[in-house]
């Protein structure tokens, strides 16, 4: 196992919710942390920036009251995504605003600085960066990163092309802290497979759309339990940078998901101006196939947790 500091070293669930872009709110971050996961939040879902506060406040005293509750079964902890691109021009406040309620995981993205690693570390938090091949992760961890999200081929929204078995084994020749790993993980048979090929945790993303909790709208929802893995178009138009995404979604646009042209990455923009392009064009991954039904987050880690023991219990005998 890696050496897993603080915020990760207690986990009831080796899981990470995958901060989902205009989705995770804090209904479903405090869902997904009272069931045993951590739950994870876009700084730029809070909208207008002043709504960060409210929310983060929301989100450390409802875990605070059910933390005293229920001091057997505490929540795991939260984390918030920050997009560390050049674009965003609210990441300094968002980043201000996060120190003042000391969240206690931090997940980038798009960029490492070492001031927002810095910010983080002045009062213990952790955080991991997204990478989507080796030559980045060495990037962030110089930069002062503690751990690593490994997002691999299959995984929803922006989304790298490389093998999970490539790019886990890769980073693992050098780097033993932690590291999620991302890409097509819906079964707790599948995070238990993530932690045989090397890494800590799974991070789960499109499977979360469809629970109750989500703020997406009820066809994105029915949409994933509707489709499977061939209905996945990988693609950079939308944003500059390529990505995964429902081929419904496409269509409804007035496009063809199999004739669709390249983006200029020149014009790439993560500060919030392309939330149409998330709005209608819904990001998902690969694993999809097996969401068969909407339910609740707390149903749906129950789930996980199950299947996870058993796998394990197959595997061990």
């Amino acid at each position: 196992m890696s050496r897993l500091p603080g915020a990760l070293s207690r986990l009831p669930l080796p899981i990470i919710g995958s901060p989902l872009f205009l989705i995770s709110n804090p209904k479903l971050v405090i869902a997904q942390c009272i069931a045993g996961v951590v739950g994870a939040m876009p700084a730029l879902n809070a909208r207008p920036a002043s709504q960060l506060d409210d929310w983060l406040a929301q989100i450390t005293e409802t875990l605070a009251a059910h933390n005293r509750a229920h001091p057997d079964r505490p929540a795991a902890p939260f984390a918030i995504n920050q997009i560390v691109h050049k674009s965003n021009e609210r990441l300094e406040s968002d980043m201000e605003m996060c120190v003042k309620h000391r969240v206690p995981i931090y997940i980038t993205s798009l960029g490492a600085r070492e001031d927002v690693y810095a910010a983080a570390h002045s009062y213990g938090a952790v955080v991991l960066h997204d990478v989507i091949n080796n030559r980045f992760a060495h990037k962030a961890i110089e930069k002062g990163a503690d751990g690593l999200v490994a997002v691999a081929a299959g995984a929803g929204g922006h989304a790298g092309v490389k093998s999970p078995f490539a790019l886990v084994q890769e980073i693992r020749q050098w780097f033993d802290g932690p590291v999620a790993l991302s890409g097509a993980i819906s079964t707790g048979s599948a995070v238990l497979a993530a932690q045989a090929m090397g890494a800590d945790f799974a991070y789960i993303g499109s499977a979360f759309i469809a629970t109750e909790e989500a703020r997406a709208a009820d066809d994105y929802k029915r949409a994933i339990v509707d489709s499977n893995s061939d209905d996945i178009v990988y693609s950079n138009l939308f944003t500059g940078v390529h990505g995964n995404y429902l081929a419904a979604s496409i269509r409804a646009a007035g496009m063809d998901p199999e004739n669709l042209p390249e983006s200029d990455p020149s014009k790439m923009d993560f500060g919030g101006n392309r939330t149409k392009a998330w709005k209608d064009i819904w990001g998902c991954g690969q694993g999809i196939g097996v969401v068969s039904k909407v339910q609740s987050t707390a149903d749906f880690v129950a789930q996980l947790k199950r299947e996870y023991a058993e796998a394990r219990r197959q595997l061990l005998g």
